[in-house]
């Protein structure tokens, strides 16, 4: 433990309620707080936050703006006309799913003979291949629509070309300066788009055909036409663009704003039986529980999660036949076992993050800037997600690579897929571009990527890597940073605040949950939940009592104790369970706070003076007394009883003013108690830095004569003389 705090808080407004934000409030009839979320979000007019909150400014664009759509959309409604085979080739994360599916059920309904392919990613890997270009020919397809990937499939639109296939590309990655020769490339993203909006998922541009292809098929109103597309396919739309996290602006805010409603209500029975399966815990209940309001966050990180779980652990396809199913029992089964592979993939990610944060701990792990670990036999599927949590907590960019499915993954040829998260300051495709020499492909984003490298050239990357991110970060070791809306007074936390910022809904990239802080909170309690893999947090502040969840941490790899005063960030929920509605805490991140930082310095300082004969405090400050040994004796030996064998002193000392309210220990002489204790050898302490330690008791029949102490001797001959 060190003075620095693992994130740097960036609090945009204190406590203190500006001018302007009670201007918006009583303008609008909202709360100040409410007022400032949204002035920190750029809407500081009350024109402009009535735009935002009634969704007036945006509007969804004519689809035939978009580069090759007429030619695409006509090019599939005569396959369609003329019985022709159709393929629909997608992608396996939830955003390639949700594509698949909307189209197919689309074209199914115009009664075409249409299937659909999804690569198996272990066996083929990412995007357009030619062995499924083989594939679908025997089968007889003449139309592939790709959806969610193609756009730099040249090669593979040859061969289908050259086996009698037309392909319409329909993408949203970004695009290389020459297209392949489709009969249309559909991507906002083109270099010559014409397009007004270049951030729609592979999902959103499926759902801008689908409104092309009913307005050339109906010849209805462009308004009818993308009502009726909405009505039927928004609720998988929003599903695929928050899972993808665009940002949630322009066209995208009204897709998922739509979309998340539809879903509430939606006709598919796979989706509806999903989504109660998530509400009743992944089991099947005759009793389904009350329909509370489908938010992003729900469907980031409940419904998602056991979408794309299919597709890395397993098929996607079970997804695909879960969004297609037309009665309940199939519907069932599938979305149990999207459940139960979710479950799987749950165990595989913990495994593999206790490996991973072992290699680094255990091994010595110098982190030069980047990490860069491998295994021979790590789901390339997971590695992703771990690495998220790696970068998450080591706050420094990190790539995971796994040679599992070779036949010597030691062998030097040995070709490894690995997948990256990096940190703001460090576009992680760029590193991968300057290092492009030593990797067999890669591609991605300024935050995660993809690669494919050979075991031979690991070493020479991590070096690389390094190097480039020591540029990129001026030889500082970056840091985490976590923005913070404002902070909150305890009377401030109410039901009514957290059900009014749902105003700000949908939330994601440009609209992010807001953050919320609260500073010197008491922890009353620490109840383990989950078998131990997530915490419930008892807190209090000024006689009022919060709730709060600690999502991936443990009892053991919690910091803090019961009686410490700490900061939290958090965002602010409506938790439901048995038809009760309380206000709970998601907690971001907590610290020691503030007032226990400073004593900690201040302790430290005052340590050195006494050990050096140069403090002028008050002598009852320094030496130990007989009351003062037991007291932290006993105290450490019930923790042990306890199963806890680790602290900081700051920690300790909070502990024990928590369990004994009227003693007056200090910072430094509770130090040298301890470092008595290990002089005596009457605990056996393991000091793991200036500020922390472990230990153990060590029991005996004989008590110890604390006298004979050199460090109790010369502090009483400093300082009892004075």
């Amino acid at each position: 433990m060190d003075y620095n705090y693992k994130k740097i808080w960036n609090i945009r407004s204190d406590s203190t309620v500006t001018p302007e934000a009670m201007d918006i409030s009583h303008r609008l009839g909202i709360s100040h707080i409410l007022a400032t979320l949204l002035i920190n979000r750029g809407y500081n007019t009350e024109d402009g936050v009535r735009a935002f909150l009634g969704k007036s400014t945006e509007v969804l664009h004519d689809p035939f703006l978009m580069n090759d759509m007429e030619k695409g959309a006509a090019r599939i409604l005569k396959a369609v006309e003329n019985k022709e085979k159709i393929s629909v080739y997608g992608d396996y994360d939830v955003d390639g799913v949700s594509s698949v599916s909307i189209l197919y059920l689309y074209l199914e309904k115009l009664g075409a003979n249409v299937d659909y392919y999804i690569p198996n990613r272990k066996v083929e890997g990412y995007g357009v291949s030619e062995q499924a270009i083989y594939k679908l020919s025997e089968k007889g397809t003449k139309l592939i629509v790709t959806v969610d990937t193609g756009v730099t499939a040249y090669k593979e639109v040859e061969i289908a070309k050259k086996l009698g296939i037309d392909t319409v590309i329909t993408d949203h990655h970004e695009c290389p300066d020459v297209l392949p020769e489709a009969i249309a490339v559909i991507n906002p993203k083109r270099k010559d788009t014409t397009y007004p909006f270049s951030s729609l998922a592979g999902v959103g541009v499926v759902f801008k055909v689908l409104c092309a292809m009913e307005l050339l098929h109906s010849g209805d109103t462009m308004t009818s036409c993308v009502r009726r597309i909405a009505d039927a396919y928004s609720d998988l739309t929003a599903i695929g663009t928050i899972a993808d996290v665009m940002p949630v602006t322009d066209e995208n805010r009204l897709i998922i704003s739509y979309g998340l409603g539809r879903a509430e209500c939606t006709d598919k029975i796979g989706l509806a039986t999903l989504i109660n399966l998530c509400r009743n815990n992944d089991t099947k209940s005759a009793k389904t529980k009350s329909k509370r309001k489908i938010s992003s966050g729900f469907i980031g990180f409940t419904i998602a999660p056991r979408i794309n779980a299919a597709g890395r652990i397993y098929d996607a396809s079970i997804a695909v036949e879960l969004f297609l199913s037309k009665n309940l029992k199939d519907a069932e089964k599938y979305a149990l076992q999207l459940c139960d592979i979710n479950k799987d993939r749950q165990i595989e990610e913990n495994r593999i993050a206790d490996e991973a944060f072992a290699k680094i701990e255990q091994d010595g792990y110098d982190h030069g800037g980047v990490i860069i670990l491998d295994d021979p036999d790590w789901n390339h599927g997971v590695i992703g997600i771990v690495s998220s949590r790696v970068t998450e907590r080591y706050s420094l960019p990190s790539i995971l690579v796994s040679f599992e499915g070779n036949e010597d993954p030691y062998d030097e040829n040995a070709i490894g897929k690995g997948s990256g998260r990096s940190v703001r300051g460090m576009n992680l495709v760029n590193a991968l571009s300057a290092c492009s020499d030593l990797l067999e492909k890669f591609g991605g984003h300024e935050l995660a990527a993809g690669l494919s490298v050979k075991r031979k050239n690991l070493k020479e990357l991590q070096r690389r890597m390094s190097e480039y991110a020591r540029g990129c970060f001026n030889g500082v070791e970056p840091v985490s940073t976590l923005d913070i809306d404002c902070e909150l007074a305890p009377k401030e936390v109410t039901k009514d605040l957290a059900t009014e910022i749902m105003l700000l809904e949908p939330y994601g990239v440009s609209n992010l949950v807001p953050v919320f802080a609260m500073k010197e909170v008491v922890i009353d309690d620490i109840v383990p939940v989950g078998m131990n893999r997530h915490l419930k947090l008892i807190l209090s502040k000024q006689g009022i009592r919060f709730t709060a969840m600690l999502f991936c941490t443990s009892t053991e790899d919690f910091a803090y104790n019961i009686s410490e005063e700490v900061d939290i960030a958090f965002n602010l929920e409506i938790n439901e369970f048995m038809n009760m509605r309380t206000v709970q805490f998601n907690v971001k991140d907590i610290r020691l706070c503030e007032r226990s930082l400073n004593e900690q310095k201040n302790g430290e300082i005052d340590y050195e003076k006494i050990k050096n004969g140069e403090y002028t405090g008050n002598v009852n400050d320094v030496v130990p007394t007989r009351e003062d040994f037991a007291l932290v004796y006993n105290f450490l030996s019930r923790e042990a009883r306890d199963g806890v064998h680790e602290y900081s002193y700051i920690r300790l000392l909070n502990a024990i003013r928590g369990r004994k309210k009227d003693h007056t220990l200090k910072y430094a002489k509770l130090k040298n108690i301890i470092k008595i204790f290990r002089e005596l050898n009457i605990v056996l302490i393991d000091e793991k830095d200036e500020l922390s330690f472990e230990f153990r008791i060590v029991y005996t029949k004989t008590k110890t004569n604390l006298e004979k102490s050199n460090i109790l001797k010369k502090l009483k001959t400093l300082y009892i003389g004075k």
